[in-house]
Formats: C-alpha cells, sequence, structure tokens
C-alpha cells in the first residue's frame, strides 16, 4: 500500500506513542511518565506515516528560536523519531524529514535541530553535528584546588518550583553570548530542566538550584544539580547547569559543588568545551574529563536565510558553491558578502553565477555554521573544495566566534 505523510490528530497521540515505545525497545511507562510524554507530542507538530489507517511512522518537532551568532532563528527541533519495525528500510523516514523540510520552508523555519539516538542516519540527510560538549567528574573528598579566587558573594537555595522566575533572565544572557542554546518558556523550565522527577534516574533527588549574588539582586550565577546517595549514604551531585557571568562566579558555584556533605563526586555532563573550569581549576587530577561528544545537530533548511541570519566576526566577500541532495532549492552557488554592522558584521546573500571560491555540502556548512567547525578543517579532510587559495581560511576567519557553541538542552 502507499505511504501517505500528514499530521497526526490528537486523537491518535497514544497511537503515537505506543509506535514510539515499541520502535525504542520500552515499557509502556507508568501514567504520570506517559501523561508527559503525551504533553510535549501534543505541543509539536507531528508528522505521521500512514499506510492506510495504519501509523507505521512518527517525527514531532518542537517550535523554538535557536541562538546563532549575533541572534536568533526560528528551528524545528525535531524528536520523536520512529519507524514501524515492519517498515524499515523502506523510504518511512526519508518521506517524514521531506515533508518536515516543506513545512520549514512554508513557515520561515530556516533551521532544524536535533539531538541523535543513531549518528550513522542523520548525515545523509544533510545534518551535522554543531556543537559539543564535555562529561567531567570532579573528586569531592577533599576542596577543590582553584587558581583563582572565587567571589564571595553569598549563595542561595532557590525554590525549583518558582526557580524559573529568579534565574530565567541570567540564562536569557548567557543564550545571548553563545549559539546553540534553545528558547526556554516557563513549560520548556518545568518539563525540560526543572521536572521534580528525572525520568532518567527516579531515585535522584528533585532538582536543587543554588544562585550567587547580594540579597535583593539579580543572581550573578546559578547551577541546577540533583544527588544521589548510594547505600552507605555516600553521595554524587549531577550538575544540569551551571552559568556564571565571570570565572570567578564559576569558580564559587563549583567550590560550592565540591563541599555539599556527604558528596564524594560532582558528575556535570554536558559542559561547553572551552569551559573556564578546565583552566582555573589547580588540579587536574581532581577534574578528570571523562568525555566529550557531538551534542546538537544542525540542518540548514533555507541556506540563504540561515547566513543572513547571523553576525560575522569580519569582512567576508565569498562565493560559496552548496550541495545539497535533500533540499534543491539550497543548491547552487551564492555570494556572501558581510559588511560592518556596528560590532559586528552582517551578511547579505544573492544567488550567482560567479566562479565558486569554496564549494561544500550543506552538511559541512551545518558544521560550520554556529561557529564549531573551521572550514580549513574541513579543507584538510578533504570534505571542502577550495577553489581559490585562501578561501577556507577567510569563512573560517568570519564564522568564528568569541565563545564556542554549546548545547545543553535535550529534546
Amino acid at each position: 500500500m502507499t505511504v501517505e505523510y500528514r499530521t497526526i490528530p490528537e486523537t491518535d497521540l497514544d497511537r503515537a506513542l505506543d509506535l514510539h515505545y515499541l520502535v525504542f525497545l520500552e515499557k509502556s511507562p507508568e501514567d504520570e511518565a506517559r501523561t508527559g510524554h503525551r504533553e510535549i507530542l501534543a505541543r509539536c507538530e507531528r508528522i505521521g506515516a500512514y499506510e492506510g489507517e495504519d501509523l507505521v511512522g512518527l517525527l514531532a518537532a518542537h517550535h523554538f528560536d535557536l541562538s546563532v551568532p549575533g541572534g536568533a532563528l526560528p528551528a524545528a527541533g525535531v524528536t520523536f523519531v520512529s519507524v514501524a519495525p515492519t517498515h524499515r528500510r523502506r523510504g518511512v523516514l526519508t518521506g517524514m524529514i521531506d515533508e518536515l523540510w516543506r513545512r520549514c520552508a512554508a513557515q520561515r523555519r530556516p533551521l532544524a535541530a536535533l539531538w541523535v539516538s543513531e549518528a550513522t542516519i542523520y548525515g545523509r540527510f544533510g545534518c551535522h553535528p554543531a556543537t559539543r560538549a564535555y562529561t567531567v567528574t570532579i573528586d569531592a573528598t577533599h576542596p577543590l584546588e582553584l587558581r583563582i579566587e572565587p567571589d564571595d558573594r553569598p549563595l542561595r537555595l532557590v525554590p525549583f518550583a518558582t526557580a524559573s522566575e529568579t534565574i530565567g533572565a541570567l540564562h536569557g544572557a548567557a543564550r545571548r553570548e553563545r549559539a546553540g542554546r534553545v528558547s526556554r518558556d516557563e513549560w520548556w523550565w518545568r518539563t525540560h530542566v526543572l521536572p521534580e522527577t528525572f525520568e532518567e534516574d527516579e531515585d535522584m533527588s528533585e532538582p536543587r538550584v543554588v544562585t550567587l549574588g547580594e540579597p535583593g539582586q539579580a543572581p550573578a550565577g546559578y547551577v541546577v544539580y540533583r544527588t544521589k546517595s548510594d547505600d552507605e549514604g555516600r553521595g554524587t551531585a549531577h550538575v544540569a547547569e551551571l552559568e556564571a557571568e565571570s570565572p570567578q562566579v564559576a569558580a564559587a558555584l563549583w567550590r560550592y559543588l565540591v563541599s555539599i556533605d556527604l558528596v564524594d563526586k560532582v558528575r556535570a555532563w554536558g559542559r561547553p568545551v572551552d569551559d573556564p573550569l578546565l583552566r582555573f581549576s589547580a588540579d587536574r587530577d581532581q577534574v578528570d574529563v571523562t568525555r566529550e561528544f557531538p551534542a546538537l545537530w544542525l540542518r540548514l533548511v533555507d541556506v540563504p536565510a540561515a547566513l543572513e541570519g547571523r553576525t560575522w566576526s569580519a569582512p567576508l566577500d565569498l562565493v560559496l558553491e552548496v550541495t545539497d541532495a535533500g533540499v534543491p532549492d539550497n543548491a547552487g552557488r551564492y555570494r556572501v558578502t558581510a559588511k560592518p554592522d556596528g560590532a559586528a558584521h552582517r551578511a547579505r546573500v544573492t544567488a550567482t553565477g560567479d566562479a565558486a571560491d569554496l564549494t561544500l555540502d550543506v552538511r559541512e556548512l551545518a558544521a560550520c555554521y554556529l561557529g564549531d567547525a573551521d572550514p580549513a578543517e574541513l579543507l584538510r579532510a578533504g570534505l571542502v573544495t577550495e577553489h581559490r587559495p585562501g578561501a577556507a581560511a577567510l569563512f573560517g576567519a568570519a564564522s568564528r566566534t568569541a565563545l564556542l557553541p554549546h548545547t545543553s538542552d535535550e529534546f
């Protein structure tokens, strides 16, 4: 039978969840967790693959803004991607993704972003990791050794149920400084950042939120963490998020975490790879990076809009030839001309028949877009073709950012 791609109505949400649990080898969760999944899915755009009346594929997308250098752009946050095991390798996923790209174009969403469960799948759809992160473990059996003096302003424990009112503005300011971050409304804070129960480990505590700053003033930093004890009453503090307006504030928050009674270990997942912790910690045997990994994957659905939607760090006049098998309208040559606009540079992007200076696939363009990958490195890897000597270096200098892009919001 022919597979059709159409919006999944709310009446089919439970069918969609059942398909998702089947594909990811999960037992249908308890009522509370299932209700939470249903709430998330209800708020997403939902694309279903239907064979007759049978739902054989699911793809959902959040609508949010993603921070890019110098601003933010509308993006589709892809999630709940599932294809029935009976319908694998029949083009169902391709059909759903093609439908998503069409909808993004119609809605003027130039970007799509996702966390992947299988990295080998999404490259062929023009996606590439655009942010990286590391996991760090700190030995908390003795005080944290530091090379700088931590900020000595007071710390305060904030009720997690109302924490977003206190720390939301600081998160927003940090988001403006780094590309790759998701916009948050109150619902997102409640369901993705500060849920009372951590779904992946229900033995963890509710979230603890600690701020630093003088009473009555906006906080200069905050940390969100959960704790978990072992059978002997010793514990680990699991850091979900730490933001600070200065290295000294960050140092104070890290020192606080290490000083918590009965905590022997601090584990932080998804930290930016340029986190100053690695520089100001005095004992790198105490602060151990246990893993570095690709985090958010990015897809440029509308190349000209994406290139014009960010700022650039240097003047640029370059002809890019972009290949794109998934969105043919993207394929072609573009003259990218970035000129000063205040402290940064804004680009004008126009289609051109001029000879290309640099040729790259939309996948490699996504790797460079937020400032993570260096085009010169991709050139050395044979993934970019340089037609004018120095073109990759010029493009890299213009796309470079003061801080590396970073994403910690999973969805």
